[in-house]
C-alpha cells in the first residue's frame, strides 16, 4: 500500500514538471514576448536589452500608420521612422494614399464603406514588411463629415471599420478608431508643421502658427509669446501636453461648420437638413448673375442660381458672408505678430488664383485673397469655377475675424521634405505616446 502510494506521488510529481515545461514553452512561443511595443516604448532596461540583442537595420525602423477620414475623403498615411536614442525620433519615409468621397457619404449603409477601408489597408500592407504588422499601430480618425452626423450613424460607420481594423494583421484596439475632437485637429497638425520645420527638435526652439480651413471645420493653433494671452483667453482655448520629453502650451480653437463647403451652404441660403425630395434650389448674390449650376453637398444635388443684374457682386457677398460669420469668430490675440502656414482650402484657392505653383506652395498675403475676391467678384470669373467668388470673399472676411490682418504674408505648403503637412503625422506621434505611457 505504501509503495502505491509513492509511485502515484512520483507519477504525479512527472506530470506537475511536464506541465510546467509545456506552459513556459508555450508562452515564450506565443505570450506577450512575441507582441512587445516597439524598442522605443518599452522600459528603458528592456529596451537595452532590446538594442544588444538586435542589431539588425530593421529593428531601428517603426511604422504607424493613420487613416484620415474627411468629409470630403478618406486618406492614408503610413510613416516609418528611424529611432534615435534620445529625443525625436526621424521621419523616414512616407506613403500616402486618398480615396473618395468621404466616410459620412455611407451615413444610411456603412457596409458599403469597406471596399474603400480594405483598398488602403492593402496600400498599408504592401509599405509595412510582414515582419511589422504585428507590432504597427494602425489608426482611423474621423474629422468634421462624421462630427455632423447623428450619432447613431457615425456610430455604426466607426463600428465597420473597427472590424475591418481587428481582422487586419495590424495592432488595434478599441479606441483606434474614433471621431477625431476639433482643438485635437488643430494640435495635432500643429505638431506635424513644427516636427517637419524643427521647432520640436530642441527645446526652446521658435515654433509658427497653425491655420487650417477643412470642409466642414476650421482651425487655428499657435504657441503664445505672452503669458497675458494664456490669462485672457477662454480656458478651453489653452491646452498643455508632453511630446519628445517636453511640456507644450498651445493656444488652440476649432470652429465646427465653418469649413468651406458648410460655409458654402450656410451662405447659398441652405439648411442642415435635406430638403424634401433630396433636391433644392438656392438664389445667391454670391454668384455672379447668369451662372447657373448644379452643387452636391451631404448627398444633396443643388440648383444654384445668381440673382438678377444689379447690384454689385463683391459688396453683396461681402455683406452676406459677414452676417454668416457674425459674432461666430474669436480674434486671436497676438495672431497678427506670429509667423503662420496655412492649408488645406487656403492652399487649393491660391493655386486657383495662380499665386503660388500647386506643388511648391509659396507665400500669400491676406490683402491678395481680398484683392482677388473684388476681382473676381467683379466679372473676372472663370466659368468652371463658378464659386470662387464666393470661397475668396469668405476666405479673406475669415482671415481678419481671426486675427490677421490684410497686410500679415501666410506660408502655404502641401508638404515639407515630401512629407504631406496634414494633421496625421502628429496624430500619429500622440498614439505613439499614449502606447508608450500605457
Amino acid at each position: 500500500m505504501k509503495r502505491s502510494k509513492l509511485a502515484f506521488l512520483f507519477l504525479f510529481l512527472v506530470l506537475l514538471m511536464v506541465y510546467i515545461l509545456f506552459l513556459k514553452h508555450h508562452y515564450s512561443s506565443f505570450g506577450p514576448s512575441s507582441f512587445r511595443l516597439p524598442p522605443h516604448l518599452q522600459p528603458a532596461s528592456d529596451r537595452t536589452k532590446a538594442t544588444r540583442s538586435n542589431s539588425s537595420d530593421g529593428d531601428r525602423y517603426l511604422y504607424g500608420i493613420m487613416f484620415d477620414a474627411g468629409s470630403t475623403g478618406t486618406r492614408v498615411h503610413i510613416f516609418r521612422f528611424q529611432m534615435e536614442n534620445e529625443g525625436a525620433p526621424r521621419l523616414d519615409h512616407e506613403t500616402f494614399r486618398a480615396i473618395k468621397p468621404g466616410l459620412s457619404a455611407y451615413a444610411d449603409d456603412p457596409q458599403k464603406c469597406s471596399a474603400g477601408i480594405m483598398e488602403l489597408l492593402d496600400v498599408a500592407r504592401s509599405t509595412v514588411p510582414p515582419s511589422k504588422w504585428t507590432r504597427t499601430p494602425v489608426v482611423l480618425k474621423a474629422t468634421a463629415g462624421l462630427r455632423m452626423l447623428p450619432g447613431e450613424k457615425a456610430n455604426k460607420l466607426l463600428d465597420r471599420v473597427r472590424a475591418l481594423f481587428q481582422n487586419s494583421p495590424f495592432q488595434s484596439r478599441d479606441d483606434s478608431v474614433s471621431i477625431m475632437e476639433g482643438t485635437d485637429e488643430g494640435i495635432s497638425a500643429w505638431i506635424t508643421i513644427n516636427f517637419l520645420t524643427g521647432g520640436l527638435h530642441r527645446s526652446g526652439s521658435p515654433t509658427v502658427g497653425m491655420l487650417d480651413l477643412g470642409g466642414g471645420s476650421t482651425q487655428i493653433t499657435f504657441s503664445p509669446r505672452d503669458e497675458k494671452t494664456i490669462q485672457t483667453s477662454p480656458i478651453d482655448n489653452i491646452r498643455s501636453f508632453q511630446m519628445f520629453n517636453s511640456t507644450h502650451t498651445v493656444y488652440t480653437h476649432s470652429y465646427l461648420g465653418l469649413g468651406l463647403m458648410s460655409a458654402r451652404l450656410a451662405i447659398l441660403g441652405g439648411v442642415d437638413a435635406p430638403p424634401p425630395g433630396g433636391a433644392a434650389e438656392l438664389v445667391s448674390p454670391c454668384l455672379p448673375p447668369g451662372v447657373s449650376g448644379s452643387w452636391e453637398h451631404g448627398e444633396v444635388v443643388y440648383t444654384v442660381k445668381g440673382q438678377k443684374a444689379g447690384e454689385p457682386v463683391y459688396e453683396a457677398c461681402l455683406n452676406k458672408v459677414q452676417k454668416v460669420l457674425y459674432r461666430k469668430l474669436t480674434k486671436a490675440s497676438e495672431a497678427a505678430d506670429l509667423d503662420f502656414y496655412a492649408f488645406s482650402f487656403y492652399y487649393d484657392r491660391a493655386v486657383d488664383l495662380k499665386v503660388i505653383d500647386e506643388k511648391k506652395g509659396g507665400t500669400i498675403r491676406v490683402s491678395d485673397y481680398i484683392q482677388a475676391a473684388e476681382r473676381v467678384c467683379g466679372g473676372g470669373l472663370e466659368p468652371q469655377k463658378p464659386f470662387l467668388c464666393l470661397d475668396l470673399v469668405y476666405i479673406s472676411v475669415l482671415l481678419q475675424e481671426l486675427g490677421l490682418p490684410p497686410h500679415k504674408q501666410l506660408r502655404l505648403a502641401r508638404t515639407i521634405n515630401q512629407v504631406e503637412t496634414s494633421w496625421a503625422l502628429g496624430a500619429t506621434f500622440q498614439h505613439l505616446e499614449s502606447l508608450r505611457r500605457h
